[in-house]
């Protein structure tokens, strides 16, 4: 027994050149795999950051936010990179204004 019957079996050796399908139809399941992943994973998470551009984008002085931490507060103050939220009666933070998650109706704050 020879050492390339073990990797090539004599029937498929003896049956010359293999037929090959339609490249396509072997492409097809990778092709079919990549939608799926483009609709389930990529296009909600880019349509996601793109909502959250545009809330960072249109904050104003005196909107209601949540930030990522978990704090509540009234924006007092609006700069290039950060925001700053006032969470208490004369109690400020600084923020980055990614970490701003959510904009809050007008009057949450009051009313918790």
């Amino acid at each position: 027994m020879n050492l390339l019957d073990f990797l090539v079996s004599p029937a498929a050796a003896q049956a010359g050149g293999t037929a090959q399908g339609n490249p396509l139809m072997s492409l097809l399941p990778l092709i079919l795999l990549f939608v799926v992943f483009w609709f389930l994973l990529l296009r909600p998470q880019m349509k996601k950051a793109k909502e959250h551009r545009e809330l960072i984008a249109k904050l104003q002085k005196g909107d209601e936010v949540l930030t990522s931490g978990g704090m509540a507060g009234r924006i007092e103050d609006l700069g290039e990179s950060f925001v700053t939220v006032e969470v208490a009666d004369k109690v400020s933070i600084k923020v980055q204004r990614g970490a701003i998650t959510a904009v809050l109706p007008k009057g949450t704050l009051k009313s918790a």
